[in-house]
């Protein structure tokens, strides 16, 4: 069989065996509390790539750890990503942006004073 690395589904599979191997369900892998907690030390490595100017190969690793934990998140909530990710990018795709401080945001804005 040919893992087609651009899949989804073979992110999902390999995130999977990932977590079976390491008996993440039987070790405190799937604690949605700590899944955030290591989201928020991706955060900071992507972030201190950023602003110290580090080797892109390195920024890359750093966000391919987030979507590693994004997508075993996923796994452990048993929810279907590729799904969500149309669906918000469905609603993302009917809002208008704007400008905010010099950078784009595009929100939904219901709840910021104009």
């Amino acid at each position: 069989m040919t893992v087609q690395y651009d899949s989804f589904a073979a992110m999902l599979q390999a995130v999977q065996a990932f977590h079976d191997k390491h008996e993440f369900n039987l070790n405190g892998g799937e604690d949605m509390i700590y899944r955030v907690a290591l989201m928020a030390e991706e955060l900071g490595e992507i972030s201190a790539c950023v602003s110290k100017g580090k080797d892109p190969d390195q920024l890359s690793e750093e966000c391919a750890d987030l979507l590693i934990l994004l997508l075993g998140n996923a796994i452990c909530a048993n929810f279907d990503l590729n799904e969500a990710f149309w669906k918000k990018m469905a609603k993302l795709s009917e809002r208008t942006g704007r400008v905010i401080g010099g950078r784009i945001r595009v929100s939904s804005f219901d709840n910021i004073d104009e």
